[in-house]
């Protein structure tokens, strides 16, 4: 039960993390922000860039663990699939 709480943490961790490098990266993103007409707003640049970059790696540290986690039914599911037997 314990490995089934990490996993559902670690899911909600790379969703807030997704989020937050998403919107800051369509933040970053002048053309976005022209074409909206935001671009008379003064938005913290450098804020937002360190943390689009935080964000990012953290995403890509919690989808290393994630995918760890998941090793035995992500090999599973491969041999199946090579198999043929998918149902």
């Amino acid at each position: 039960m314990k490995t089934q709480v990490l996993i559902w943490a670690i899911d909600l961790l790379m969703g807030i993390a997704f989020l937050v490098c998403f919107v800051t990266g369509l933040l970053k993103y002048t053309v976005l922000l022209q074409l909206s007409g935001l671009n008379n707003v003064i938005l913290p640049a450098a804020f937002l860039s360190d943390l689009h970059d935080q964000s990012g790696i953290l995403l890509g540290v919690l989808v290393f663990i994630h995918l760890y986690l998941n090793r035995k039914w992500i090999i599973t599911m491969t041999g199946k699939i090579i198999a043929g037997k998918t149902e």
